[in-house]
């Protein structure tokens, strides 16, 4: 389970809180502009932009959970368990393993109109990347931290959606959401009017009652509801300092604390990490569940021209 949001103030940005039962042992990984980056049915390329996220690593490859590139592109992978439907390789198609579409957006799109004209042929195929490392069922949402857009593998095939809302959630499916924020619609920041009935006199006797109602359970389809109000009621400093802890303030509101969340096996699921990424200063901000001071990493202090990886530990 996990909450993707992009946030816009002066700058641009986007982030998520990555919720599960335990760490994967990730770090933040910059890919470099010459790093070769291989493909299971496409040419490996040589040369494209720099990348920057949260990725586990394996046989030396990045296992992106998320992450942004020079451009100001970012891209999160969010759970999508019970609907996320992966297709046979298909002649005439972009035949994309689900671990490599955000390496493969990020590599060589610089704008959304870029990333929308990539993924018009695409088939995210059932392609595990090891036999001990299968599929994992997502969906993806993609940003410039104004604009967004939802990406969703279905039994019908793959399904884009414009994201205005600019939050994403898991299952059920993104017009669900959509739908159901039309449950909330008289939610508000302001103090309520009366229209209970008429001839009533009630009394407000607190401030924030205009968002009774906003609903504080951690499903899917609560987390969306709450982001979504808090994003779009959220009021910042232009500058970078005070818009990053604005945005991890968003992430806040919906983050998962150990023990709230039994699953069957006993784990309890809670916010591994936090992220928010500066798109236009390519910084990755983030904390962890442990450790909840900020922490940033420059992707532009490397040297973006090499071929090999440059990994932080995320402890």
């Amino acid at each position: 389970m996990c909450t993707a949001v992009c946030y816009k103030t002066k700058g641009n940005y986007f982030g998520r809180n990555l919720d599960l039962e335990h760490s994967y042992e990730e770090s933040v990984v910059i890919t470099p502009r010459r790093f070769p980056l291989s493909f299971r049915f496409r040419r490996s390329v040589q040369e494209h932009y720099a990348i920057i996220g949260a990725a586990y690593l394996s046989e030396g490859y990045p296992l992106y959970f998320d992450g942004m590139n020079e451009k100001g592109i970012g891209m999160a992978g969010l759970a999508f368990v019970g609907n996320a439907v992966y297709q046979n390789v298909e002649e005439g198609k972009d035949n994309i393993a689900p671990y490599e579409l955000i390496p493969w957006v990020l590599s060589q799109c610089a704008d959304l109109g870029e990333v929308r004209e990539l993924l018009k042929n695409l088939n995210l195929v059932d392609v595990p990347f090891t036999k001990e490392i299968p599929n994992m069922p997502l969906h993806f949402m993609i940003s410039d931290g104004e604009r967004s857009i939802v990406v969703e593998p279905m039994k019908e095939g793959v399904r884009f959606y414009e994201n205005t809302i600019g939050v994403l959630t898991n299952n059920p499916p993104f017009p669900y959401h959509l739908l159901n924020l039309s449950n909330y619609m008289r939610l508000s920041r302001k103090k309520p009017e009366l229209s209970f009935a008429e001839n009533l006199e009630l009394e407000i006797y607190s401030e924030g009652m205009g968002a009774m109602g906003l609903p504080g359970d951690l499903s899917s389809a609560s987390r969306f509801v709450r982001a979504a109000f808090v994003r779009l009621n959220s009021v910042s400093g232009e500058g970078e300092k005070e818009s990053v802890n604005q945005f991890f303030h968003i992430l806040t509101s919906v983050e998962q604390q150990r023990g709230c969340v039994l699953l069957e096996d006993g784990q309890y699921e809670y916010t591994v990490y936090s992220c928010c990424m500066s798109l236009d200063r390519g910084i990755y901000y983030y904390v962890t569940y442990e450790e909840r001071g900020i922490k940033g990493v420059d992707m532009r202090k490397e040297e973006l021209w090499g071929n090999r990886l440059v990994i932080y530990e995320q402890k």
